[in-house]
């Protein structure tokens, strides 16, 4: 799965309308989409896809933000995916991000910052698995 990633775009995203922007910058970056679809993670879904964080202070602001409106999942594949993925939607804080990335462009906060990506290909394969079955990819 080195060349996939997951690139979820956030409610706050999707609220304000940003998703085709987001879209057309990731196709014109050369990834290619092989599964996508909209839905609304549940409370019980946001727990177990953030567990990670769990005990974090940050914890249950993150899960109230993520189950508080629609986000669209995306299977993406390119070459170097994950590394080339990161560097286009910039910092996760959109004060530091740089100009021209997703993030800098369309978040709201630190918080609500439009986008989130698979950190590894280890969490990309189980990031994807998460939102897709093998006969939803294409």
């Amino acid at each position: 799965m080195s060349n996939k990633t997951l690139m979820m775009i956030k409610p706050d995203a999707v609220e304000d309308g940003h998703v085709g922007n987001i879209l057309q910058m990731v196709t014109n970056a050369g990834f290619k989409i092989s599964g996508m679809k909209q839905t609304q993670l549940t409370l019980a879904d946001a727990k177990k896809f953030y567990a990670v964080h769990d005990g974090k202070p940050f914890f249950e602001g993150l899960i109230n933000f993520m189950t508080s409106g629609p986000i669209v999942a995306v299977a993406l594949e390119k070459e170097n995916a994950i590394a080339d993925y990161r560097a286009l939607i910039g910092a996760t804080n959109p004060e530091q991000a740089a100009e021209g990335t997703v993030r800098k462009l369309y978040a709201r906060s630190m918080q609500q910052n439009a986008v989130h990506g698979s950190d590894s290909d280890e969490n990309a394969a189980i990031e994807i698995a998460f939102h897709f079955s093998q006969r939803e990819l294409f």
